[in-house]
């Protein structure tokens, strides 16, 4: 029996522990909270759940030998540290996390080793990659060229759960998502390459009608240029990665920023109430009135969109915050997680599209487009735990049974690892809906 390590036991790792218990896989989860670990495992008679911490090396060391493969699904900071220990014992190894340099700079040991670290096998980064692919290698193999390529993805809740004045519940990573805020973005479109600074970030917005879910809003999704490079596209004169938003979301996260609400600078919040806190942000000398000052300093009206949700979330109460020091990152980023964490009977949503315009050497056009529209379960797997937790699990597959021959470290953008991995995933209702032959009109506006 093959056996897997997998790293960490967060909100995404119970569907690949549950997929390859199921397949007849040795399973270890090695987490923190032992209790977390054992919940998943839920009695298995391959699992086996337990208390480990990064800091124990040794420990870990011991791990990765022992096991046939390794999956750190950890944060991204100790991927490096895992993948060291699994070139060590020349142990294959997967996580679903953005390539870092100090990853990268690991290819010619990792080959040495004869393993593949591969990486990015998640949703975003990971489905994306691996449909993206598939259709930019059709197009490729008919000599055509892409002319415009767009990409967006979002973790979002389904559309009939009620919506609070965010239109937004948190689905996973709710630091992550808050954190998000702060990025910058860059990308090229229509031959010019536009950077986008962070106060800027949520007013560079598109809108796109998604079937069954209706307009959506996205915003540039960090720097899109280097995937014209990974996705072998030095032809194209659009690269655009974006993130989908229901409405309101852009409009109140950019009020947030323009008084620093997400800023990392920390200053002594003792005895602060919020709307002390809120006084301060605006350079208010009291918290008397304090939304109607916060609305004017805003330029904006009281019973607009960002006043109502900082009033929602409690922004302008007379309570106690019981802070010392902090930033109002940490402050704004708890007090909404408080009140917008999905609910249990709630279901969430991925939603994913690509849109390609695609030209061949007769002067032909179309636009092609790829879509995911995945839902989670009340009470069972979020639709976000699947899309990112399955396809590293059919990847773990493919590596132990020899279908991955390749060595180094990869990410999943060559047909050898997309195109099963895919076709796995269909398998499992994690599905893109193909359209080809589209006219030109619909690209991206």
């Amino acid at each position: 029996m093959k056996k897997v390590l997998i790293l960490g036991a967060g909100m995404v790792v119970k569907p690949i522990v549950q997929h390859l218990l199921k397949q007849g896989y040795g399973v270890t989860v090695a987490t923190r909270t032992k209790s977390k670990a054992v919940a998943m495992i839920d009695g298995h008679a391959n699992g086996t759940a337990l208390a480990w911490t990064v800091e124990d090396e040794d420990t870990l060391d011991k791990l990765i030998e022992e096991h046939d493969l390794t999956v750190s699904l950890l944060p991204y900071a100790y991927h490096v540290m895992v993948a060291g220990k699994c070139i060590n014992h020349k142990k294959n190894m997967v996580t679903t996390s953005y390539v870092k340099p100090e990853m990268k700079a690991l290819d010619a040991q990792a080959k040495e080793a004869g393993i593949i670290i591969l990486n990015e096998l998640g949703l975003d980064p990971g489905i994306d990659h691996m449909s993206a692919m598939r259709i930019i290698d059709h197009v490729h193999d008919k000599s055509g060229k892409i002319e415009e390529f767009y990409s967006f993805c979002g973790a979002l809740v389904a559309p009939e759960v009620e919506q609070n004045p965010f239109n937004y519940k948190f689905t996973w990573a709710p630091k992550g998502v808050v954190m998000a805020g702060n990025n910058d973005g860059k990308y090229l479109r229509h031959g010019k390459e536009k950077y986008v600074p962070t106060e800027d970030l949520f007013k560079d917005i598109y809108r796109v009608d998604f079937p069954n879910v209706g307009i959506l809003e996205v915003y540039p999704n960090r720097d899109s240029l280097p995937y014209i490079e990974l996705y072998g596209i030095p032809e194209t004169k659009t690269m655009f990665r974006g993130t989908f938003r229901y409405d309101k979301w852009c409009e109140i996260l950019d009020a947030f920023k323009s008084i620093k609400l997400l800023s990392y600078d920390k200053f002594d919040m003792e005895g602060m109430t919020y709307a002390d806190f809120m006084a301060r942000m605006i350079g208010a000398e009291s918290s008397e009135d304090i939304k109607a000052k916060t609305a004017e300093k805003l330029g904006i009206a009281e019973d607009s969109d960002p006043i109502v949700a900082m009033e929602w979330v409690g922004l302008f109460d007379q309570t106690p915050m019981n802070r010392k020091e902090d930033s109002p990152f940490e402050v704004v980023s708890d007090i909404m997680i408080a009140k917008m964490m999905i609910g249990s009977d709630e279901r969430d949503m991925v939603v994913m599209q690509h849109t390609f315009v695609a030209k061949y050497p007769d002067g032909g056009e179309e636009v092609i487009k790829s879509r995911m529209l995945d839902f989670g379960t009340p009470g069972g797997d979020t639709s976000v735990a699947r899309t990112v937790a399955l396809p590293a699990a059919c990847g773990v597959e493919m590596i132990l049974k020899g279908e991955i021959t390749t060595t180094g470290v990869h990410i999943p953008v060559i047909p050898e690892i997309y195109n099963p991995i895919l076709d796995q995933l269909e398998t499992l209702d994690i599905k893109m809906v193909e359209e080809f032959g589209l006219p030109v009109s619909e690209t991206i506006k």
